[in-house]
């Protein structure tokens, strides 16, 4: 999930809306739990997961069974692309992606998966972008929508190596655009598990207002 806060909000919203029925691995349930609970508590990881859950019943989300098989072919896509140290829950969307026939993934993993092969017959995977030119609008429209001390905690490539077209924005434009709507740089990591950003072209930042 994309929380409304991540300037790719919109997007992901849209990509869900439009989609005919999306399909979450159990173990995406327990990385929002992860996550949410670390980032905000465990009450709000139980609400996103519930709202989930209700959209299960409607069957606008499919939440299939993880097979024993299906782990075992899991395993098989960590070790073809162990240089990417792609954990079990990406290896597993692969996985079902290959079993749904689908070649869209919803993902902010979009370095790993632009050099992942699907197990389909498609050549690649497809991944919803944020469109160039937008990010100060977002941005404004995601800054309006924080409370006083509220966060903005954004991923993304900062070169072609980590994105599949051409970067579209800075790290200094990105800063001038929180800047301009009054956040205020709080940190910046390389990953999503907080590891020390060191220049590379992947950057997570995290913004004040």
């Amino acid at each position: 999930m994309v929380p409304q806060r991540h300037p790719e909000h919109e997007v992901a919203r849209r990509a869900f809306r439009e989609a005919s029925a999306t399909v979450i691995s159990p173990l995406v349930f327990a990385e929002i739990e992860h996550i949410i609970t670390r980032n905000v508590d465990r009450k709000t990881a139980h609400v996103v997961q519930d709202w989930l859950l209700q959209q299960e019943r409607s069957m606008r989300v499919l939440v299939p069974e993880v097979s024993a098989a299906a782990l075992r072919t899991a395993r098989t896509v960590q070790d073809r692309y162990a240089e990417l140290k792609l954990d079990l829950a990406d290896s597993v969307n692969v996985v079902l992606a290959g079993q749904y026939e689908t070649d869209t993934v919803l993902t902010l993993d979009r370095r790993d998966f632009r050099a992942i092969r699907p197990l389909t017959r498609h050549p690649a995977f497809r991944l919803p972008l944020l469109a160039a030119g937008t990010e100060a609008t977002v941005v404004e429209r995601l800054a309006a929508a924080l409370r006083p001390g509220g966060l903005i905690v954004a991923g993304f490539g900062l070169d072609e190596a980590h994105l599949p077209v051409p970067p579209s924005i800075t790290l200094p434009e990105y800063d001038d655009c929180c800047a301009a709507v009054g956040l205020t740089i709080v940190d910046r990591f390389a990953t999503w598990d907080a590891a020390p950003y060191d220049g590379g072209g992947y950057a997570v930042s995290v913004h004040r207002r």
